[in-house]
């Protein structure tokens, strides 16, 4: 009897030994899975600084293009075309850096526009039959905005000279256009007065090309907008009006800026 509750003793403890050294499955399915995983890389590029919290900075962005007859390649169904046309933008604004890398500001804006088509002719063959000429058309436009925006940035280098940003603006506009055209041997001018609010969206890239100050190009891909058009004659008299909004997103080839930025304060020489 003592060699038998002996023995059972012995095989007890034997068990409990061999049960602690095997895992059980949830351990096996957690170990498995743990050797197939693949260790995840820690590259620490949101701990990288492109700009530091407590810097300003002065910005300005500047477009001007022009049109002219040259320019337009229209093939043979155009004739005699008499075309020219500018437009001026500039965009002065203003940022502060409440914490590393994020930014708010104000921007202000101003531009300009005109054109003029003094003549052209249409030409759609003789089997057509279609052959038209007009001219004495004129176009002009001046707009003022005010807008506020959040600017965010990530360094793509450990020394923070390369940078790409979102940019989330909402501004304001308010404008006017005239349009000029002969009519019955007189000159009528139809005159229109725009309001446009507007929240878009803009990604970039930045580069420091001195230690205070740094380049960037932006692409605007859309947003929310409304517009309200008054129109009116040459005398002031109400001709009409419109509302209407959109909502859109895809690059605008018209709203790629590059501009420049000085930092009133360089952090980085002190880090």
């Amino acid at each position: 009897m003592k060699r038998l509750f002996t023995t059972l003793l012995l095989l007890c403890a034997v068990s409990t030994v061999v049960a602690q050294q095997i895992p059980t499955a949830t351990e096996s399915s957690k170990l498995s899975s743990a050797k197939r995983r693949t260790p995840r890389i820690d590259r620490q590029i949101s701990s990288n600084k492109f700009v530091f919290k407590g810097e300003s900075m002065l910005g300005i962005t500047v477009s001007y293009g022009t049109l002219e007859s040259e320019d337009s390649d229209l093939g043979l169904i155009i004739d005699n075309i008499n075309l020219r046309g500018s437009m001026f933008t500039i965009k002065p604004h203003y940022g502060y850096f409440y914490s590393d890398n994020h930014a708010v500001g104000v921007r202000l804006g101003y531009s300009y526009a005109n054109g003029a088509l003094d003549n052209i002719g249409l030409n759609l063959g003789q089997a057509n039959d279609v052959n038209l000429s007009f001219g004495g058309l004129g176009y002009r436009n001046q707009a003022y905005s005010a807008a506020l925006y959040h600017r965010s940035y990530m360094a793509i280098d450990k020394k923070g000279r390369f940078g790409l940003f979102a940019e989330w603006e909402l501004s304001g506009q308010i404008g006017q256009s005239k349009f000029n055209y002969s009519s019955e041997g007189s000159v009528k001018t139809t005159v229109s007065d725009n309001y446009r609010l507007r929240l878009s969206f803009a990604p970039g890239l930045s580069v420091y090309i001195f230690p205070n100050v740094c380049a960037g190009v932006s692409f605007g891909l859309g947003g929310l907008q409304y517009n309200h058009i008054k129109q009116s004659d040459g005398n002031g008299n109400t001709l009409g009006k419109r509302d209407y909004s959109k909502l859109r997103f895809g690059l605008n080839l018209a709203q790629i800026n590059i501009g420049v930025n000085i930092h009133l304060w360089n952090k980085k020489k002190d880090k």
